[in-house]
């Protein structure tokens, strides 16, 4: 009976850490906001005019593909389409105040459109308006994710005692970010940074394992479950670290002041 009552026990918490698992997984679809996006938001209000940015590419310049132990994995380990984050990033400084981003990444697809209404209005209109001109950037933003390192950090611990046992694993990741803000006129780099962040993995889980009936049969329960920080995250929070630190070394560095 005894145990008959320690069987029950751990299959009462490995069932209620399941469904605890299961609940998020089958969460109603949400609106993301960036991690740091009330620190993004918080930021000193510029003293000047909102300053004019394109971000043609942040690529991963890493060349790594996810990390497997046993084959190798065709999906790359981080994002691919990091310049999102930038911008959204970019939009949210000082709530808009700081910069105006305009579209360079899909740069293309804007001059096709543009000639499209331009060769439409040309061929139906009597006296077609003419399209205003775009706005240049005087500042470009370039860089990229330049680093994946996994297992930085691993180890865990775990105790067995006449068959009833529990292990918790942990292993850390990191993924680094460098950007820099460039002047379009003069070709100078005028501000550089470079942030990290840490992904953490976690796993826990119990055991058990008992012979019976003289040794002839066996019983053995597992439980457990592991959390996974996503990667996406961690670039999204290096990215908005990164422009949060240029802004203030650049007013450091007196190119732009804050307004008091």
């Amino acid at each position: 009976m005894r145990w008959l009552a320690i069987i029950g026990i751990l299959f009462l918490a490995g069932c209620s850490a399941i469904v605890e698992q299961s609940s998020e997984i089958l969460s109603e679809p949400r609106v993301q906001h960036g991690p740091m996006a009330t620190e993004l938001e918080k930021l000193p209000l510029l003293d000047g005019p909102v300053m004019t940015v394109g971000v043609y590419s942040f690529t991963d310049k890493t060349g790594q593909r996810k990390p497997n132990d046993r084959v190798a994995n065709l999906s790359s380990a981080v994002t691919q389409g990091a310049e999102s984050w930038v911008i959204d990033a970019l939009l949210c400084a000082g709530n808009g105040a700081w910069f105006e981003v305009v579209e360079r990444a899909g740069l293309d697809n804007l001059i096709k459109e543009r000639q499209l209404i331009r060769s439409t209005r040309e061929n139906y209109l009597e006296d077609p308006e003419q399209l205003q001109p775009m706005r240049f950037a005087g500042l470009i933003l370039e860089g990229g994710i330049v680093g994946y390192d996994s297992n930085v950090a691993t180890g865990g611990a775990g105790a067995r005692y006449l068959g009833i046992g529990a292990t918790t694993e942990y292993r850390v990741d990191t993924v680094t970010v460098a950007m820099r803000i460039v002047s379009v006129e003069t070709g100078r780099v005028l501000v550089s940074v470079a942030t990290e962040k840490t992904i953490a993995s976690y796993r826990s889980g119990t055991n058990f394992f008992k012979f019976l009936d003289m040794g002839t049969q066996a019983l053995e329960t597992e439980s457990g479950f592991s959390v996974n920080e996503p990667v996406n995250y961690a670039v999204r929070a290096a990215i908005e670290a990164g422009i949060i630190e240029m802004v203030y070394k650049g007013e450091q560095e007196d190119l732009w002041s804050f307004k008091q």
